[in-house]
């Protein structure tokens, strides 16, 4: 008499993982697209000047050195300028090593366009980034670049 039968199997049926893999590789893909690497992590505060005729470097080839008081992680090493070079602090005397390994790693035909990039804190005395030109000087790397951020020079004063 009864038309409609009583099904005592009610599975759901299985979620199909075929394009599993798909996705995965998709967003791997998606990350190593979108992530930057940093190259260096700061030390020191690196608030740079402002400047109103600035051009971009279009070059790989440069050397950074960082100048600046001591970030407010980094209290235990005082309030003076500090120079950082690549993840560590350093003194005057170590910016030639460090110049010279750098010049190393990089071939021959590279060495004499090599550019030196001062990122220097904007309340960092000129002493120390004159102490470094000097040491610099002495090991002939005398292509000098300074980072600045663009604007006017009158905002570095307002500040």
């Amino acid at each position: 008499m009864s038309k409609f039968k009583n099904k005592k199997n009610n599975q759901l049926p299985e979620i199909s993982t075929s394009s599993l893999p798909d996705i995965v590789f998709m967003l791997l893909f998606f990350f190593m697209v979108a992530t930057v690497m940093r190259q260096n992590t700061l030390m020191i505060q690196n608030v740079l000047p402002y400047a109103d005729q600035v051009e971009k470097l279009d070059t790989k080839l440069v050397m950074n050195i960082y100048a600046g008081k001591p970030s407010s992680r980094y209290t235990d090493m005082g309030t003076e300028a500090r120079i950082q070079l690549n993840d560590k602090f350093a003194n005057i005397k170590d910016i030639k090593t460090f110049i010279l390994a750098e010049r190393t790693l990089k071939r021959p035909a590279e060495v004499p366009f090599l550019i030196t990039s001062l990122k220097v804190d904007k309340e960092t005395k000129m002493g120390l980034v004159g102490d470094i030109k000097k040491e610099l000087r002495a090991i002939q790397a005398l292509k000098i670049n300074y980072t600045t951020n663009t604007g006017q020079a009158k905002d570095n004063f307002n500040q």
